[in-house]
């Protein structure tokens, strides 16, 4: 479970280093804002994957 979120929160940080500076003191806010954001756009990208009828 650590692994997950540890990727989450370097996406995150790879996304909030686009917008603000990593000297920041806000950075790990805007970094869990936006890991909490890729892990919604993942979880809604499984929800709406086309599945085949069987």
């Amino acid at each position: 479970m650590g692994i997950i979120i540890r990727g989450l929160l370097v996406l995150g940080g790879i996304v909030a280093e686009w917008f603000i500076s990593a000297d920041s003191p806000n950075f790990g806010v805007v970094q869990g804002i936006l890991a909490i954001a890729v892990f919604a756009a993942i979880v809604g990208v499984i929800a709406l994957w086309p599945r085949r009828a069987r």
